[in-house]
């Protein structure tokens, strides 16, 4: 197997992160595998979605529906408001992939990319595992 570790920053605001390119990167010249993405973070996750069109936007709005920032639903409340709510996403949006891999490439729809999804505001530092297992 072979791994690397890829460090994005997201600032401090709540982020859908396209990392098509980086690991596309990563994944060229390899031949035939398996390609497993991991975001060892609790409180981020994984999606595999179309970007741009307004769809990134709609993700982060559908998650806000979904686990609401109010502090008062949340046992879990310290850091900024809404954090309890940031330490749920994880149990909705993934914190690891799997993509077949063929030729080097990522076997990704036409509209597909693969995007960090990160709502937490009081980590702007992620790091993301990218380990490639041939097959």
């Amino acid at each position: 197997m072979e791994s690397e570790v890829l460090r994005i920053t997201t600032g401090r605001r709540r982020s859908v992160v396209d990392l098509t390119g980086e690991i596309a990167g990563f994944v060229a010249g390899r031949g035939d595998g398996l390609l497993s993405v991991f975001v060892p973070h609790a409180t981020a996750g994984l999606a595999i979605i179309e970007t741009g069109a307004g769809s990134d936007a709609d993700f982060l709005d559908r998650i806000d529906a979904l686990l609401p920032r109010d502090d008062s639903l949340y046992r879990h409340r310290h850091g900024s408001p809404g954090h309890g709510a940031d330490h749920v996403l994880p149990g909705f949006v993934s914190p690891s992939l799997t993509i077949p891999v063929v030729d080097g490439d990522m076997t990704l729809g036409t509209w597909q990319s693969v995007v960090l999804i990160d709502t937490n505001e009081d980590n702007p530092e992620r790091r993301i595992r990218l380990s490639f297992l041939p097959g």
